[in-house]
């Protein structure tokens, strides 16, 4: 009954060269690279920036909030921060919440 199949024949496989294994994980390994570069160090450099930026702030500085709100700090705690928004309105908020420190002055210009 074998007149119906014909018999597979498997051909000999090609020898295997090292360098093979070695080019195809040049592609991956360059991905991780640029990924690094282009996206986690850049990220890594801002969120130290802004950690120096949370540790030093102190009373009397003009500071910007995520949310928006512009005021001077006029109490400086351990975790939190009180900011005066405005003539007797005062604010407490996270440090971490702190966006950026104006600079002096820009109080008056708004």
């Amino acid at each position: 009954m074998n007149f119906f199949i014909n018999d597979a024949m498997a051909e000999a496989a090609p020898a295997a060269s090292g360098a093979g294994g070695f080019a195809g994980l040049l592609f991956p390994i360059g991905l991780i690279l640029i990924l690094y570069f282009f996206m986690i160090r850049p990220q890594v450099k801002r969120q130290k920036a802004h950690r120096a930026l949370v540790e030093s702030l102190k009373k009397g500085d003009e500071v910007q909030t995520i949310g928006g709100l512009m005021g001077r700090i006029t109490k400086v705690g351990e975790n939190f921060v009180r900011v005066e928004v405005a003539d007797g309105l005062e604010v407490t908020i996270r440090r971490p919440a702190v966006e950026a420190v104006m600079p002096k002055g820009t109080l008056e210009e708004l």
